[in-house]
């Protein structure tokens, strides 16, 4: 159990006693059963970026250092469904599965009796708020070193009414003392279990959440309150589903960085790279640094090998010499893309067959060529898209388009492969000091441009990672200028060799 002892800033103790609790354990409540979805299976079962809502949730406080043990709470039926999902994806954490109550009060009840007896950090979360961050599972934890009740809330953006039977308004509240309120709610749990003790004494006890159970049967207990966020929604409604799909759409990872060149070098010793690509940009610099720590690398382009990569039998080929030279293929990066400006209206129909066969039929076959290959070695498949796959951009619509279908690709793909161990992702740059983005925009300020080579760094990171499924965002940081542009820029017949830099 990794915590933080020091207490939030101008915490008060909630009692004399120094809190030492065994362990921290985090209750998911996946108890609703998906009515107002108007579904035939509970909410957290749905789908969502290809996984069911529940898994994104688990996953969260899987890979939270300050949780010890999962336990999950699930509708009447259901058990099976849920056990499916956590033995599939591998929780280690989690320890228990278990029929949940008919209301939530008796839901928690039964969650206390599965965490059993002694002090322990608990935490209540809605299944069905797969959203949530790392940084707020934490804070919740580190707080209840200094408070024995915790929530989570954010900032009621919208005034808040109050009405009476016939719909008039009787009050406004002063919205700023207003919060709206999420989970996790985080107990020591000396604290929950006395609350929901007093409250099985009171005839009308009926709550929707554990905070305020605290409230209401100890309200000499300060519950404080921790920052949520607006992405950290709750699954309820339709249009909860779409808006959910949509921010993990846009959502980005980082990949973890090492520490040195010793440990690049660990991990790249004996691993083959295949870059389609790799004779300028971005698809150059990986191609050199991954050499640089031991990795051995392939860089296939149409001007220095003939490699197009809309054929298949050039796909074929190259991936077939890596295989042949090293006896497998640990990682395939396509940087491969053209970038042509104008009006779709104006556009010939050559110059929209090239885009489009470049930038997508390309990806898509060497993804269909390389899968077995990468079965093998349970590798990765890495492929670029840009900041304008979030909204089209005029006068490169087709740049646009492909771009985005690229992300809705290593999505599509991430959740086919799982199952054969092969991981996906999508490198996300912001504006990059490419040949590729020279021709197409001329000169441009250097400081407003990021480095080709911190593009891939970032991507060799996402190479060693265990992410998949993911859109990693690369930014430049505050007052870091880019690397000029190479001098060599790359003739017309040679634009897939150019790396695909985002042209924001």
């Amino acid at each position: 159990m990794i915590q933080d002892h020091s207490p939030a800033p101008g915490a008060t103790p909630a009692s004399p006693a120094l809190w030492r609790p065994s362990r921290t354990v985090a209750v998911i409540l996946a108890g609703g059963t998906g009515t107002r979805l108007g579904l035939g299976i509970p909410k957290q079962l749905l789908k969502i970026a290809g996984k069911p809502i529940i898994e994104h949730t688990l996953a969260i406080f899987e890979a939270a250092p300050e949780i010890d043990e999962i336990i999950v709470l699930m509708a009447t039926g259901h058990v099976p469904d849920a056990q499916q999902i956590v033995d599939k994806a591998g929780f280690r954490k989690v320890t228990k599965v278990i029929e949940g109550g008919d209301t939530r009060n008796a839901t928690t009840r039964i969650a206390l009796d599965a965490v059993g007896e002694g002090d322990v950090n608990i935490l209540f979360h809605d299944a069905v708020r797969p959203l949530v961050s790392g940084r707020i599972v934490r804070e919740c934890v580190n707080a209840l070193w200094s408070y024995s009740a915790v929530d989570v809330a954010i900032p009621s953006a919208d005034t808040i009414i109050q009405v009476d039977e016939d719909d008039c308004i009787t009050d406004i509240p002063v919205r700023s003392s207003l919060r709206r309120g999420q989970t996790p709610q985080a107990f020591r749990s000396p604290t929950i279990r006395e609350a929901y003790r007093i409250a099985e004494g009171d005839p009308n006890f009926a709550a929707t959440d554990d905070c305020g159970v605290v409230l209401r049967y100890l309200p000499g207990t300060p519950i404080k309150v921790i920052d949520g966020s607006d992405e950290n929604i709750k699954v309820t409604h339709p249009v909860d589903v779409h808006l959910a799909d949509k921010l993990f759409q846009l959502a980005a990872a980082q990949a973890p960085r090492l520490t040195d060149h010793r440990s690049y070098s660990e991990e790249l010793i004996g691993r083959t790279i295949v870059v389609f690509g790799g004779s300028y940009g971005i698809g150059h610099e990986l191609t050199e640094l991954a050499r640089r720590y031991g990795a051995q690398v392939f860089p296939f382009s149409r001007s220095t090998t003939g490699t197009h990569v809309e054929r298949a039998e050039d796909v074929e080929a190259a991936l077939k010499t890596a295989f042949e030279a090293t006896g497998r293929i640990d990682h395939v990066v396509v940087t491969a893309g053209i970038l042509e400006r104008g009006a779709l209206a104006e556009m010939d129909e050559e110059t929209m067959d090239r885009l489009l066969q470049v930038n997508f039929v390309g990806p898509v076959t060497i993804a269909r060529q390389a899968l077995p290959y990468l079965r093998q070695t349970k590798g990765q498949l890495l492929l670029y898209t840009s900041s304008s796959y979030t909204r089209g951009r005029a006068r490169y619509a087709l740049y646009s388009a492909t771009k985005a279908a690229l992300v809705n690709l290593t999505q599509a793909l991430a959740d086919e492969w799982a199952d054969v161990g092969v991981r996906v992702n999508c490198i996300n740059p912001e504006r990059t000091a490419t040949p590729m983005r020279t021709r197409a925009f001329g000169e441009e300020p250097e400081h407003t441009l990021l480095a080709a080579e911190a593009v891939a760094q970032s991507s060799l990171d996402v190479l060693i990672s265990e992410l998949t499924g993911q859109v990693i965002d690369v930014r430049r940081a505050p007052g870091e200028a880019a690397q000029a542009v190479p001098a060599q820029t790359p003739r017309l017949a040679d634009e897939t060799t150019a790396a695909s830099a985002t042209v924001g």
